[in-house]
């Protein structure tokens, strides 16, 4: 059975994860205590139509009864129920703006009696230890709905089989970093096409944009140097157990430079049998 923990701040987008999911055939469950998990697995398991992918959102709503997620996910293991643990996380402002925008209360302000910036850093606090467990971490603050769902189709329609998913992924520095990279290469010291009338408002998608910003020495260098780096890294990940690895390309705009190098790594793991694919978060906004 494929058991997918949905998790992460308020607010932060999961119920378009679990809708993303949903329509990618897992059967799913909103606001479940934590302690129901186990038994709701053990049911599903014995409906004749066999659930085999189940998604379950458990968090802060829970109250006291969501304390119990450790010791919840220590039983799971010690009965040999696998999970993953997906948390959604944006930044506290994009957060703060979200509720307000929607006028609805944040689950802790009613509790604590708190405002609202106040319930927002409580939760963090709160999430943090099953943040630093998650297999797989979103950062919601600048991407859309539309995108949070590609990027769920990516992790979650490959077969686990495959092993490491690895996401090369471009985005512009004007925009924010990518805080969802483990590791993150500033292309901004290359070739800039941006300053080229004809390639200004194409994209590093365009062979004749790619090729301007490889056709350097100090790109081919560079090229190198990240190719190398992959090498080395990818299998110590894949040792270590890591199920997703965030390779990230940082220029100005993220339209040109780090679109081309995203795509030029993402090809190069293909080539080497790896389970690789490439997104660019801020391609359309420059």
């Amino acid at each position: 059975m494929d058991l997918v923990i949905v998790t992460g701040l308020s607010g932060a987008g999961k119920s378009q994860a679990v809708n993303a999911l949903e329509d990618m055939g897992y059967y799913c469950v909103d606001n479940i205590p934590p302690a129901i998990i186990p038994a709701f697995v053990d049911l599903s398991k014995r409906e004749s139509e066999g659930f085999s992918k189940l998604a379950v959102v458990t968090d802060i709503r829970g109250g006291s009864m969501f304390e119990e997620i450790l010791k919840v996910l220590g039983d799971l293991k010690e009965k040999g129920i696998k999970y993953k643990i997906l948390f959604l996380d944006a930044s506290n402002d994009v957060l703060i703006r979200r509720y307000k925008e929607n006028r609805r209360k944040h689950p802790l302000c009613d509790t604590r009696d708190v405002s609202l910036s106040d319930a927002v850093s409580l939760e963090r606090k709160k999430l943090s230890r099953i943040r630093s467990d998650a297999d797989f971490y979103i950062d919601t603050s600048l991407i859309s709905s539309a995108q949070l769902k590609a990027i769920l189709t990516e992790m979650f329609l490959k077969k686990a089989e495959e092993g490491l998913r690895i996401l090369c992924k471009s985005f512009g520095f004007k925009y924010g970093i990518d805080v969802d990279a483990d590791n993150v290469f500033d292309v901004r010291c290359l070739p800039n096409p941006f300053y080229i009338e004809e390639f200004k408002h194409k994209t590093g998608l365009e062979k004749q944009v790619s090729d301007y910003v490889m056709n350097s020495q100090e790109s081919e260098r560079f090229r190198n140097m990240v190719f190398a780096f992959a090498d080395v890294a990818i299998p110590l990940y894949i040792k270590e157990g890591k199920s997703q690895l965030v390779i990230s390309f940082g220029c100005t705009g993220g339209k040109h430079r780090s679109v081309a190098f995203a795509e030029l790594l993402c090809d190069y793991l293909k080539r080497k049998g790896y389970n690789a694919s490439a997104i660019h978060r801020d391609i359309i906004k420059s």
